[in-house]
């Protein structure tokens, strides 16, 4: 299946280190994705899922994925994507394979997000609109996180 990419990257005053750990932290993940839920184990074939919506019995989406590398402080990638909310699935097949890579500078550290597997046809133009969206309000997140 032909698929597309959605690349998002800021850079952001901080340590690759504190970057690094505020991706499978779940603590860091519910505050700076508004997370209802997190749980993770971070390490190669570990996983990584989060949920959102007031009722644990029956969140309002939810988001899984397996994390395939785990390379601190400068790469994860998770794929094997599971994404459930309580209207239904997503409206076409995915296969999402998501890369956040560190790069360290010398005033802070870029984090770079690529999200792959985006349908090549217009069935998934509006969910990728709403990924564009939704990584500059996620940056936002971060960001407002390492200011605290």
């Amino acid at each position: 299946m032909n698929t597309r990419a959605h690349i998002h990257e800021e850079v952001f005053t901080a340590t690759p280190d504190e970057i690094f750990a505020l991706l499978y932290t779940p603590s860091a993940i519910r505050q700076w994705w508004g997370a209802t839920r997190v749980i993770t184990m971070p390490q190669p074939d570990g996983f990584w899922c989060a949920a959102w919506g007031e009722s644990e019995d029956n969140p309002d989406y939810t988001s899984s994925a397996t994390i395939e590398v785990f390379e601190p402080p400068q790469r994860l990638v998770l794929v094997d994507y599971k994404y459930v909310a309580r209207a239904g699935g997503l409206p076409f097949d995915a296969d999402f394979k998501v890369e956040f890579l560190i790069t360290p500078l010398s005033d802070g550290v870029s984090l770079r997000v690529t999200q792959d597997g985006f349908p090549a046809g217009e069935e998934g133009d509006a969910f990728l609109d709403s990924c564009d969206v939704g990584w500059r309000e996620t940056f936002k997140g971060i960001r407002r996180f390492i200011s605290q």
